[in-house]
């Protein structure tokens, strides 16, 4: 506790798993600079379930990050449906950011089938064609990430 402020307490330490170096590092896919609208559905940290939209971002063939305001539990599945109606379970796998009431989870796609492996409607490159910027990628429905300038 502060004693010139007695109604300041110091925070709590949380233990939010991270990505670490050595996990981003043995990633089964490259992640392809893309985002999509998707619905997701759960229990949060709470225990409360919900069913709300969320952006998926930096696409990859066994997941993506997740921008979603609600607290998610790393470890728990959650049901992820695209825009064409193909619903999936993922597992939340670290919490990568979080501020401002939003926060963004990497997620891994739960099912390995073919569902999951076209859920985002891209065509990713085979492990041996693994390369970023590869011409072999064909996106359907998703949107290239815009960064603007500040």
């Amino acid at each position: 506790m502060n004693r010139k402020h007695p109604h300041l307490h110091p925070a709590p330490f949380s233990s939010i798993p991270t990505a670490t170096r050595s996990q981003i590092a043995r990633r089964r896919s490259n992640r392809m600079f893309l985002q999509a609208t998707v619905a997701i559905s759960g229990e949060d940290r709470l225990k409360c379930s919900f069913t709300m939209p969320a952006k998926a971002i930096h696409l990859n063939k066994h997941g993506a990050a997740l921008q979603i305001s609600r607290d998610l539990v790393v470890g728990s599945v959650v049901l992820v449906k695209n825009k064409r109606g193909v619903q999936v379970s993922a597992r939340i796998v670290s919490q990568l950011t979080a501020t401002h009431g939003a926060s963004t989870y990497g997620i891994e796609f739960v099912e390995q089938q073919e569902k999951a492996g076209n859920f985002w409607g891209i065509s990713f490159p085979s492990n041996a064609d693994e390369r970023p910027g590869s011409p072999s990628l064909t996106p359907q429905f998703a949107k290239p990430i815009v960064r603007r300038e500040s």
